[in-house]
C-alpha cells in the first residue's frame, strides 16, 4: 500500500482524492494546509487522517508520496522539500513556471530513485489512444484547432476590484498556465514541437493574463490554440484531416469527442462524458505503478516527462513572447 499526503485543500485536491478512491494499492493518508480547520474539513470527507499546517512536518511523516495542488509559485519548493526528504511527487500543473526548475527538480528525484512528474490528465487518458488512432484515419491534417475558454468563478470578483488569486501575477497563475496549457499538450504530444510559434495575449487590470492566442507553425500546416479566463467557449477542438475530422467538447477531458468522414458524412462517437474523478483517478493510477513497477512502468514515464518537458518550455517561449510575469 502506497500512502499519500495532500497539498491543497482546493476543489481539484478533492477530485484527486475520490479518484484515487478507484484506485487498489493507494491510500490517503495525511494533508497539508495553512489553517487546520480547513485541512480538517477537507479530512473528513474521506478520512479520519493526520492533518499538518507545518509542511516540514508532513515532509518528515511516513507517507511514501504527496500530490501537491497548491498555487503555483509554490510548487518548486514544495516538490523540493518533498523528493529531499524522500517522497514520490504528483504535482499539479504547471508543474514549474519555467524548464530549469522542472529539469532541477527531475535531476533531484533520479538521484534519489523517486518518481517526480505532473498532474495532467491528457497523458494518462486511455482516449489520448484512441485520438491518436482516429487521427491515421483523416488523411492530410491541413489545420488543427484548441480552446479551453471557460468563464472563471472569480471574473465576478475581478470585476468588483478584487484580486482572486487566479488572477494575481504573484502566484504565478493567469490563463495561459491554467487553461492554455490544456491546449498545448495535444498540440506538442499529437505534432511534436513547431517550427514557429506566434502568440498574443490580453491582461485585466491586475496584471494577469485573462486570454491568448498561440499559433504553432508546422512543415505542412499551422494549429491556433485559443484560450480564455474570461468567456466561455461552446464549440470545441478539432483537428481537420482530407478524408476527416476529429472533434471534442472537452479538449482537457478529451471527452466529447467524435469523427466525421467525408466519404460517408458520418459521425461516430469516440468518446463521451466521464466524471472528473473518474479521469483524474487515470494520473493516480499511473503514479501507483510509477512508484511499484519503476522498471516496467520506466520507459512511459521518461517520456511523459519528456512531453512534460516540451510544454514546459513552449509555455515559457511564450510566456517570453507575450511579456507575462
Amino acid at each position: 500500500m502506497v500512502k499519500f499526503g495532500v497539498i491543497g485543500t482546493g476543489w481539484i485536491a478533492e477530485e484527486f482524492v475520490k479518484g484515487s478512491q478507484l484506485v487498489d494499492g493507494l491510500q490517503f493518508s495525511a494533508v497539508y494546509s495553512r489553517t487546520y480547520e480547513k485541512g480538517r474539513a477537507f479530512a473528513e470527507k474521506f478520512a479520519d487522517v493526520p492533518v499538518y499546517t507545518d509542511i516540514e512536518k508532513l515532509a518528515a511523516s511516513d507517507v511514501d508520496a504527496v500530490y501537491i495542488a497548491s498555487p503555483n509559485f509554490l510548487h518548486y519548493d514544495q516538490s523540493r522539500l518533498m523528493l529531499e526528504n524522500g517522497k514520490h511527487v504528483l504535482c499539479e500543473k504547471p508543474i514549474t513556471v519555467s524548464p530549469d526548475e522542472f529539469t532541477r527538480l527531475s535531476s533531484l528525484a533520479e538521484k534519489n530513485g523517486l518518481i517526480y512528474t505532473e498532474a495532467i490528465m491528457y497523458l494518462h487518458l486511455p482516449a489520448r489512444e484512441t485520438l491518436k488512432k482516429a487521427l491515421k484515419s483523416i488523411g492530410k491534417i491541413s489545420t488543427a484547432h484548441f480552446d479551453f475558454s471557460q468563464l472563471s468563478s472569480k471574473y465576478q470578483a475581478l470585476l468588483r476590484g478584487e484580486n482572486p488569486n487566479i488572477f494575481n501575477p504573484e502566484m504565478k497563475t493567469g490563463c495561459l498556465r491554467d487553461l492554455g496549457i490544456y491546449c498545448f499538450y495535444p498540440a506538442i504530444d499529437l505534432f511534436g514541437k513547431p517550427e514557429q510559434i506566434i502568440s498574443v495575449a490580453d491582461f485585466v487590470f491586475t496584471g494577469a493574463d485573462s486570454s491568448g492566442t498561440s499559433i504553432l507553425k508546422y512543415p505542412d500546416f499551422t494549429a491556433t490554440l485559443t484560450y480564455s479566463k474570461i468567456g466561455q467557449d461552446h464549440c470545441g477542438s478539432q483537428i481537420i484531416g482530407d478524408r476527416g475530422t476529429v472533434t471534442m467538447e472537452s479538449v482537457s477531458k478529451l471527452t466529447g469527442m467524435n469523427i466525421y468522414y467525408e466519404e460517408d458524412k458520418k459521425r461516430t462517437e469516440l468518446c463521451g462524458d466521464i466524471e472528473k474523478h473518474v479521469l483524474m483517478s487515470y494520473e493516480a493510477n499511473d503514479f501507483l505503478n510509477n512508484i511499484i513497477e519503476p522498471e516496467k512502468t520506466k520507459e512511459k514515464y521518461l517520456e511523459n516527462n519528456r512531453i512534460i518537458f516540451d510544454v514546459n518550455e513552449t509555455l515559457f517561449q511564450v510566456k517570453n513572447q507575450v511579456k507575462i510575469l
